[in-house]
């Protein structure tokens, strides 16, 4: 399995996500058709570095997104119940979308999983975020080390438009 690169297109799969219908499937060639994407993704919800650090990181610039044209969306190996209740425990920004990919299958179909299981985590996603126009990656920044939240920041990601 090879690591998805810049000029690559993503994976059509299908994610998950909380709405006042309830846990809906949504194909990522309609998350990502026609808009310009700031993608971060993390080993899981509620688990420290991604609860204090990388997901308030964007929640706080998403107006800096937002007027540069991009939505910003989180993405967890969790379910899309827990997404939506750690959105809440966190005071999301609003217009952040919380997605679920629940059988880790976009992560492993982009190569980039970490094997928690010596944590009690199981199989998740390393730490990353990546910009993505029209389905295509023009961005992407990986995590040495699940612990650390410097390259996947938004503060870093903001940087490097």
């Amino acid at each position: 399995m090879s690591t998805i690169q810049i000029g690559d297109r993503l994976p059509s799969l299908t994610l998950k996500k909380v709405t006042a219908s309830g846990a809906q499937d949504i194909n990522t060639e309609s998350l990502f058709k026609g808009k310009t994407v700031a993608l971060f993704a993390l080993p899981g919800a509620f688990t420290p570095v991604c609860t204090a650090t990388h997901l308030p990181g964007f929640s706080a610039k998403m107006d800096q997104f937002k007027s540069k044209g991009i939505d910003v969306m989180c993405l967890s190996v969790n379910d899309p119940f827990v997404m939506e209740a750690w959105g809440k425990s966190t005071h999301a920004h609003p217009d952040m979308a919380l997605v679920a990919d629940w059988n880790a299958e976009f992560t492993k179909a982009v190569g980039l999983t970490l094997d928690g299981s010596g944590a009690g985590l199981g199989l998740r996603s390393l730490r990353y975020s990546m910009l993505v126009k029209d389905g295509v990656v023009t961005a992407l920044n990986v995590e040495k080390s699940p612990g650390v939240c410097e390259l996947s920041s938004a503060d870093h990601l903001l940087e490097t438009l």
